[in-house]
């Protein structure tokens, strides 16, 4: 359509008006001592809010002020994420409790477990055609988009959707929570259909399988899986189903719950934050940078030529040149990342399954020699340690996931840490989040 390089062309020619009148000076940040990201200058986030879902440590606070580093820490509803895995991760259906945990509270016993698993069997389904006529309608490579206009589309089906009491919310985030595997996993079909011009098949999710279970069992042609697939996958769906009240997307779940906005728009918010790349797409640039190494280092266990091809890569030479080792380092935390912890022993078990050893010690040589080359060339004020993100693309690759269903298969665990603070935010705050910015605008006329 012919408007659209006017369009292009008068944002062209306004873009510097953009940059020149919207640019803040860094001085004015540090002199009214605004904290960007809402992080101060040692890195600790800006208290906002309070929550009993998760908690997540780091550093020990000292007496004196100063903070030490720890190996990190997180619990779901005061349960240690390594118990849990320990608990759950054998069997099947540790998605499911977990979810129960997060949005009720407590564990399971066997009746809550049957039960609760009973009911998200039920909920799988979606309004009758809307596969065909939602999701395979305008298919699209970005499936997080596609998933979101999904999401949006299901309010439609809904004559509740507005409705913000707390038994229609947990019933619309429990439909939420099981039918998102379809959303993504159909929309990708669609794609793969459309786009790449291959074969298109929609498998429906099976009564008694778990979420896990029936990811692989809806992306995969034969419908077949393994049981250490559907443990792994299992066990990745929990260590990302939940973070804190702090990062992007859930503080995002929690801005729009406050203003009284549906669950719908909601979740749709919580999408958008995540398929950021700065937030859910961190995976999807490790598989990018581990398959640069592999294309520019003659010998991947020689190394002197590992960590010279990762200081070129720090200093910005080489790869995607932004001078970053992607999966090393976290927001929050420092000498470890307790789910890379828990994670890495299900990665060797797979690995070994797959016949994929010798990928998985270059990733083992890059976690061991990338917190050293960071040491030497940069300035940091806590340690450097790979993040769960390092392997979980690694996991997926193995899994046969496409690239495409990376960020959603972390949707698809989130979901479930958004309901939860979307109805902690219900429940127990009653006020529209409305942080101060302060005006650094000239006035021209009084």
């Amino acid at each position: 359509m012919g408007y659209e390089k006017d369009i292009q062309d008068f944002a062209v020619s306004h873009m510097n008006l953009c940059a020149k009148n919207d640019k803040i000076p860094d001085s004015l940040f540090k002199e009214y001592e605004v904290y960007r990201g809402l992080r101060d200058e040692n890195g600790r986030g800006v208290l906002t809010g309070l929550t009993g879902i998760s908690e997540i440590i780091s550093f020990n606070d000292n007496p004196d002020g100063t903070r030490t580093p720890i190996d990190g820490r997180l619990w779901y509803r005061g349960y240690p994420i390594e118990n849990l895995v320990d608990r759950y991760a054998s069997g099947r259906f540790a998605y499911e409790k977990v979810t129960y945990l997060l949005l009720f509270g407590q564990l399971p016993d066997k009746k809550d477990t049957a039960e609760f698993t009973q009911i998200l069997a039920e909920a799988r389904q979606l309004p009758t055609n809307f596969t065909r006529d939602v999701i395979m309608k305008a298919p699209t490579e970005d499936i997080m988009n596609s998933m979101t206009r999904s999401i949006l589309t299901l309010a439609s089906y809904d004559p509740d959707a507005t409705r913000t009491d707390l038994v229609n919310v947990i019933r619309q985030c429990i439909q939420l929570i099981a039918t998102f595997p379809m959303l993504a996993i159909y929309a990708y079909h669609a794609y793969n259909h459309y786009e790449n011009l291959d074969s298109m098949y929609i498998h429906w999710p099976e009564a008694e399988y778990s979420t896990a279970e029936n990811i692989l069992r809806m992306l995969r042609p034969d419908k077949q899986f393994t049981p250490i697939e559907a443990i792994v996958l299992d066990t990745a769906l929990m260590l990302h189903m939940e973070h804190g009240g702090g990062n992007n997307s859930t503080f995002t779940t929690r801005v729009v719950t406050s203003s009284g906005s549906d669950t719908y728009a909601t979740v749709a918010a919580a999408m958008s934050s995540l398929k950021g790349p700065k937030h859910g797409g961190a995976n999807l640039k490790v598989m990018e940078m581990m398959e640069d190494i592999k294309t520019h280092v003659r010998d991947p266990k020689d190394d002197d030529e590992v960590r010279d091809y990762l200081n070129r890569m720090l200093g910005g030479s080489v790869f995607d040149h932004k001078g970053l080792i992607y999966g090393m380092g976290h927001a929050v935390y420092s000498i470890s990342d307790p789910r890379e912890r828990v994670f890495k022993q299900f990665v060797d078990r797979l690995a070994a399954a797959k016949g994929r050893t010798d990928d998985l010690a270059l990733y083992e040589s890059i976690e061991r020699l990338a917190p050293e080359v960071i040491a030497e060339q940069r300035h940091i004020y806590k340690g450097v340690s790979p993040n769960v993100d390092f392997y979980s693309g690694f996991v997926y690759e193995m899994l046969g996931i496409p690239r495409e269903l990376f960020t959603p298969m972390f949707a698809i665990a989130r979901i479930s840490g958004w309901s939860a603070h979307r109805l902690e935010e219900l429940v127990g705050m009653g006020k529209i989040l409305r942080p101060a910015y302060r005006s650094v605008m000239v006035r021209k006329e009084e």
